[in-house]
């Protein structure tokens, strides 16, 4: 049997995973709840989506606009197995006892607390805990690849410890013209930023300072890692470790790629749904390593990189899928998600 599964909030995560959701064979999207009567929602109506009232008040405003409302939160849920909440942030916490009421099963995004579920998911690092738990919590864009990339340097035995400078993107594409940052670059107001720290919720042994600044884009994160390897090793080692992974994708300068905006744009030319990047895009020529130190630089992805996270998420809490392996493949096929985004330049990775 297929799980059933709900997204309360059909925002930027809540659309990606509503369609990625409807694209796996596992899986059927029961509908989506929202209070919004604009564009977003009726997008939804447009392709069939059964559109559901978050709240009581917000069925009555949505009727009024003339969105097809197919009943309550409530509704939804007695028909769900799993429900996805990808509300905006303290939103879901608050969601929890109707979710709870309910009985369904449970997964919330990086916005929460760590507290708040007792448990952080990223596929690769931490499958097998979440499995058959009631829920869980998909960590934030930037820490999914903070675990994806430190945890394969971590599995291959190389990494003592990392630290990061993260340059964050200021907002959304499209909430960009609700105001955000412009002409500067702001510093967190503390060290370490929050994604060190967040990382650890997953793979607690992780040794990781996180420096963060917002700039004035829209589009992806950049991360700068100085790592201290466990032993002098090689590039090829270091590589190695990253390409046994899963989820990262290797990009090169010397293909054009000299900035977030062409990996940007590359998205598009390869005909992914939205643009959408759920890999961390790492420039493989610029991976430097001396000794027993290394340093990278990668691009994240902030609207699609916690997409197939969440897809895993649905299957181990459901408990259909028991290997993390199994289900990773899973998604990863329907997606389409790569480990090179272009062919591999004959000579290439002997240089």
């Amino acid at each position: 049997m297929s799980i059933r599964v709900a997204v309360n909030g059909y925002g930027v995560i809540g659309k990606r995973v509503a369609d990625a959701v409807r694209a796996m064979p596992d899986m059927e999207l029961v509908g989506v709840a929202d209070v919004a009567t604009d564009w977003r929602i009726r997008t939804a109506t447009g392709l069939g989506i059964a559109v559901y009232a978050a709240t009581d008040s917000a069925g009555d405003t949505m009727r009024e606009a003339g969105v097809p409302v197919a009943g309550t939160l409530t509704d939804l849920l007695g028909q769900t197995d799993v429900v996805v909440d990808t509300t905006p942030k303290k939103v879901a916490a608050a969601n929890l006892p109707l979710y709870e009421a309910a009985g369904v099963k449970v997964v919330l995004q990086g916005g929460e607390s760590h507290a708040t579920t007792g448990h952080s998911f990223v596929a690769q690092a931490n499958y097998a805990s979440a499995v058959g738990r009631d829920m869980t919590r998909v960590v934030s864009c930037n820490t999914t690849s903070i675990v994806r990339v430190l945890g394969a340097l971590q599995d291959g035995g190389l990494l003592a410890r990392a630290r990061g400078v993260l340059i964050r993107r200021a907002t959304d594409p499209g909430e960009s013209h609700r105001g955000g940052i412009m002409n500067t670059v702001a510093p967190e107001a503390s060290i370490p930023s929050h994604q060190g720290p967040d990382a650890k919720t997953v793979l607690p042994g992780l040794d990781v300072v996180t420096i963060a600044a917002k700039a004035s884009h829209t589009q992806t994160h950049n991360h700068f890692w100085t790592l201290q390897l466990t032993r002098p090793a090689s590039r090829e080692e270091v590589l190695g470790a990253l390409r046994a992974a899963p989820r990262i994708a290797f990009i090169r300068m010397a293909d054009g790629l000299t900035a977030l905006n062409t990996t940007v744009e590359l998205m598009r030319d390869l005909g992914r749904p939205r643009g959408d990047m759920w890999e961390v895009a790492l420039w493989e020529d610029v991976l430097s390593v001396e000794g027993d130190e290394a340093y990278l630089t990668y691009q994240v992805y902030n609207e699609a990189i916690v997409v197939p996270e969440t897809i895993d998420a649905i299957r181990a809490l459901s408990g259909t899928v028991t290997d993390g392996a199994t289900s990773i493949a899973m998604t990863d096929e329907v997606l389409g998600m790569r480990q090179e985004f272009l062919p591999v330049p004959l000579g290439a990775r002997e240089r």
